[in-house]
């Protein structure tokens, strides 16, 4: 392989390890919801521990929220709410479902992609979306309302979710001049602030779990939600947004496997077809939004 393309590998394993373990951090925070930690003070306590942990190597970047305040804003606003809801959803959601639903995102992104980063897109882009949007039609379908509709709050949450998280990954890209550093303090930074707000609106009481419970909430946001996040940002950062969207659905897989071994929750044959087809689209769409391999 020549030298010059060693680099453009680093930010395709960086994203496949992040990916995979988003695909699988549902089960440790399952278990410390059932140990007392729950819903968005969980989230909280996650994000605000990677915060507080990566301050001694990303405080210095604090300067740089000077060159573009209204796009990091935006970041620190779409990234806290992408995790906030991810979170709940997985609590309360079937695995499977909530992760199709949820990665419709890639088809976000792309528009996105193609409206603000001017990343082309073909007619089979656009054909694809149509596939895509028919698995969500089918897996949302009400057969009390005889009508497609998200079937609960975690279905919200998912959807939600999602098109939060296309919007910061095309502000990620956009941000070429910001360093990883940068990015990564505003998506924790944003969640505080997002879960900070809805605590103090809706004046959700603080949960008291063990301490063992919380030193494990802290654990997990050291040692997974600080990972994860860089190895995301560093990815999406180096790649264009199509891209990046096909190599995240590796995330996809990690919760299917991961649901399977480890929960009793059925997917229905319609939400296989449905969510197949959302794979197939948002597959599609992302490789076919740019016509040359990066």
């Amino acid at each position: 392989m020549p030298s010059n393309e060693t680099p453009r590998i680093y930010p395709v394993f960086a994203l496949l390890i992040g990916a995979g373990l988003w695909g699988v951090i549902w089960y440790p925070i399952r278990l410390l919801e059932g140990g007392g930690l729950g819903g968005i003070w969980l989230t909280v306590t996650l994000y605000g521990a990677a915060l507080v942990f990566s301050l001694p190597r990303t405080a210095r970047a604090i300067s740089e929220f000077t060159h573009h305040p209204a796009l990091l804003l935006l970041l620190m606003l779409a990234a806290g709410w992408t995790n906030i809801a991810f979170v709940e959803a997985v609590l309360e959601g079937n695995i499977l479902r909530v992760l199709l639903l949820f990665y419709l995102s890639p088809l976000w992104a792309t528009l996105m992609g193609w409206l603000f980063l001017r990343e082309r897109i073909t007619r089979v882009a656009f054909a694809s979306l149509v596939i895509a949007m028919s698995g969500a039609l089918l897996m949302l379908w009400n057969p009390i309302l005889a009508w497609p509709w998200p079937q609960g709050k975690p279905d919200w949450m998912a959807l939600t979710s999602g098109f939060a998280f296309a919007l910061s990954n095309v502000v990620v890209r956009k941000l070429q001049d910001i360093s990883i550093q940068a990015k990564s303090l505003s998506v924790w930074a944003g969640v505080v602030v997002v879960g900070g707000v809805i605590i103090a609106i809706f004046s959700i009481p603080m949960p008291h779990p063990p301490g063992s419970i919380f030193t494990g909430a802290v654990a997990l946001g050291v040692l997974g939600i600080l990972v994860m996040t860089v190895l995301v940002q560093y990815g999406v950062t180096h790649m264009p947004v199509h891209r990046s969207a096909v190599i995240a659905l590796v995330e996809l897989i990690a919760g299917a496997v991961s649901q399977q071994l480890l929960t009793d929750e059925v997917v229905t044959v319609r939400e296989w077809v449905g969510g197949g087809l959302i794979v197939l689209g948002a597959y599609l769409a992302a490789r076919a939004s740019s016509p040359k391999d990066y």
